[in-house]
């Protein structure tokens, strides 16, 4: 591990005043993201915010307090979520994040007892890579029609014209930000995207205000309790369509367990393991199903706010979840995110979505793929087509497999059968890597 001097420990305790400027930085950090998963999917933004607050103090409690992350709304479950909501409602959400919670939580349990090394045959980067490409490329019609006001009802575009200027200055803000801010602004691009896009669509005359000034400082949100306010709604399809994508994000955990740890300074994939960081995943995505929102996952922009504060502190995590938590009962909060236009939501998304895509592609350019080899081309190019074209399996009335569940799972069957494994590993770095972190993941701890 690299050395690392900070700011505060992770079990350093700020003053309160302190704190409390420390917390709020850290949730504005992840604020943006959080809200915008609820947003693209129909879903509603505080109770994505109580979620995330309820998930990250979970998330501390099964780390036992010793790996200073951020739990938030997960960008991988946005295609999935708009299928099931599409299908069901909340109802269908509902059962949809539960289980891929459980999938974490087995998960969890597989690799307390047995080591990652299966997880990482499962899903090599020629696997991993194309289904991360195909969940950016997959919504990439959404962020336009977003950005050029598509009315669904009439099926056409409206004031294209004026939307999508201010889609195209949104997204101009949110790069400058990006590539040439520094420091902690250059952390929180999504949410100086969305905040610099409102005014110029508020100045281009397509916010309406009035609802902000109407609503009440104080609310409840309209939670989705299961068998109390929602019946969830059991279907294979449902379970289809989210499940194997928390396989995918499992992927992306472990790399950011990685390049935590270095940043830190401790070994996280050790103490407390691996295992408790998937179950503090899990659990997270399983409690945010009993209030009605999005599945949660650790965040990269908690990684660069740790990297440039260097506040490790898990109470100013801690902190940031309480902030949530109290964000997302406030009237004026919900119904200022409800009039960000989608012009802007969706200046926004064309960034995001690619660089979610680009993400895909980086982790086979350095993992070294040979990208010549058929092996690694057939899996590639039947993962991407799969999953962008929009193919899927209606096996019965209550049973169908989407694209982007099919596209997953039909990457794993073809490395499991086509011959000459290990070119799908390229350098096998990151499996050598993580071999190494968790050799001895049995010997620091002895319960889950």
């Amino acid at each position: 591990m690299s050395e690392t001097k900070p700011v505060l420990h992770v079990h350093e305790r700020p003053a309160w005043n302190q704190w409390i400027v420390l917390s709020l930085q850290h949730l504005f950090a992840m604020f943006g993201a959080t809200i915008l998963v609820p947003i693209l999917t129909g879903l509603s933004p505080s109770i994505a915010l109580i979620a995330s607050g309820l998930g990250t103090l979970s998330y501390l409690v099964v780390t036992r307090g010793q790996i200073p992350a951020y739990i938030g709304s997960s960008f991988a479950f946005i295609f999935p979520l708009i299928a099931a909501m599409s299908f069901g409602g909340a109802a269908a959400v509902m059962v949809g994040t539960f289980s891929a919670g459980v999938v974490y939580g087995v998960t969890s349990v597989l690799i307390k007892y047995f080591g990652v090394g299966w997880l990482m045959r499962l899903l090599p980067p020629i696997v991993v890579g194309p289904v991360i490409m195909v969940i950016g490329l997959g919504l990439a019609s959404t962020a336009i029609d977003m950005a050029m006001n598509y009315d669904e009802e009439a099926g056409v575009y409206v004031d294209s014209l004026r939307h999508f200027s201010v889609a195209l200055v949104t997204l101009a803000i949110t790069i400058v930000t990006s590539i040439f801010f520094k420091g902690f602004l250059r952390v929180i691009p999504i949410l100086i995207g969305l905040v610099g896009g409102y005014l110029i669509a508020f100045m281009a005359g397509i916010v309406d205000f009035s609802p902000v000034a109407a609503a009440p400082w104080f609310h409840v949100p309209d939670f989705a309790i299961p068998f109390v306010t929602v019946t969830p709604m059991w279907s294979m399809t449902i379970i289809v369509i989210m499940a194997p994508i928390a396989l995918v994000t499992m992927a992306e955990h472990i790399g950011d367990q990685m390049v935590l740890s270095k940043i830190v300074g401790k070994n996280f994939l050790r103490k407390p393991g691996l295992h408790r960081s998937l179950l503090g995943d899990g659990i997270a995505s399983v409690m945010a199903s009993l209030v009605g929102g999005p599945p949660n996952t650790t965040y990269g922009e908690n990684i660069g706010v740790l990297a440039i504060t260097k506040v490790f502190s898990v109470f100013v995590i801690g902190g940031a979840a309480v902030f949530a938590i109290l964000f997302g009962f406030s009237g004026k909060i919900e119904a200022l995110i409800a009039s960000i236009p989608g012009a802007v939501m969706g200046g926004v998304s064309i960034l995001l979505f690619g660089i979610i895509a680009s993400a895909g592609l980086r982790l086979m350019i350095e993992s070294e793929l040979d990208m010549g080899d058929k092996r690694n081309l057939v899996i590639a190019a039947t993962i991407l087509v799969i999953g962008i074209g929009g193919a899927f399996l209606e096996i019965t009335e209550y049973l169908e497999v989407p694209a982007m569940a099919l596209a997953a799972i039909l990457g794993i069957i073809l490395h499991a059968i086509l011959p000459n494994k290990t070119v799908a590993y390229g350098n096998g770095q990151l499996f050598s890597d993580l071999e190494d972190e968790t050799t001895t993941i049995d010997e620091s701890t002895t319960t889950l």
